[in-house]
This record gives structure tokens, sequence and C-alpha cells, in this order.
């Protein structure tokens, strides 16, 4: 009796599955799109800590009085936040692999994100090409979009990123 290996695994010995990280350059094709989950809900400490990681200690973030004073009502999550989360929640499947990421492009904050709300990615790939300057590697461009709870989109932007060709042997090597 043959057992199939589990979705989402690689098989690396008899009854010994690993679970795969990253899509390789001939997995990731144009026009594919990728739901990430689990979503994230951001917390207030998660606010706080990225804002003074960052240095950017702006009273629409931090102020409670301040910011109850605005159109908002109550704090705003700082846009490189929502970047940083949203843009975290598709690296497993898209770039868990990467080798460089090469750039973010027309970064978009279409709605506010607070305190409390939860979010969800969604990435579509919109191009790839191999590297004319490194061997055995792909280049991949894809097109995320962050939305919120209620489905609105809060985000989206373009990235790049370098990716293996023959993502097998770089798993093998890597014990990946």
């Amino acid at each position: 009796m043959t057992t199939s290996v589990p979705q989402g695994y690689r098989q690396i010995a008899k009854g010994r599955y690993r679970e795969v990280v990253g899509l390789g350059y001939q997995e990731l094709t144009v026009g594919m799109v990728i739901e990430h989950r689990p979503g994230r809900t951001i917390t207030e400490a998660d606010n706080i800590l990225m804002t003074t990681l960052s240095g950017n200690d702006a009273p629409l973030h931090t102020d409670a009085h301040y910011s109850s004073l605005t159109e908002w009502g109550r704090p705003l999550v700082c846009s490189s936040i929502t970047l940083h989360i949203v843009g975290g929640m598709t690296v497993r499947s898209t770039s868990g692999l990467t080798l460089a990421n090469l750039g973010f492009e027309e970064i978009r904050f279409t709605h506010p994100v607070f305190v409390g709300d939860t979010l969800y990615a969604e990435t579509e790939i919109t191009g790839r090409r191999i590297s004319r300057s490194r061997p055995g590697t792909g280049i991949v461009t894809c097109r995320t979009t962050g939305r919120n709870q209620d489905n609105e989109p809060v985000m989206t932007f373009t990235r790049s990123f370098f990716v293996p060709l023959d993502a097998d042997t770089i798993r093998d090597h890597t014990n990946y």
C-alpha cells in the first residue's frame, strides 16, 4: 500500500515529511493567485512597539487623546507596520526560498488600519523571467493586496525577488 505525500509537504525519507517553505520559479506561474493564511489581528502592542522601534512617534499613532480629536477618533496603525505585517504574511509561500529581495514599488495605503483589525493578504504573480546576471535564478514579480476583516483593501504593493530555478536542489542543500 502506498501513501500519498500530504499537500504542502515533501517526503524526505520513508514515513518522514518536511513542510514546504517557499515556492520555486517553476511553481510561481504568471496569473497564479495565492491567498495567505492565517490572518493577523493587529494589537496595541504591535503599534506601540513598531512605532517606537522605527522612531515614528507621530501622535496620530501613539497618543489616544490627540487621535480622538482627529477625523478617525482613535489612533491609526502606522502604515509601515501594515506593510511589514502584510508583506510578512506572503513570505512563506511566495519568497520563502528567496535569494534576495529586489524591491517594493507602487506601495499604496487605501484604507485606514486600526488596532483590532485583522489583516489578510492575497498575492498575484504578475511576471517572471530568468535572470541574465545570476545563473540558476529567476526573477518573480507579484502584486499583493492586504485586506481587513471586512474584505476592504487596506494596501497594495508590487514586489520583485530572486528565486532558485531548481527549488528542490536548494531545499536539499539547505535542509529545507
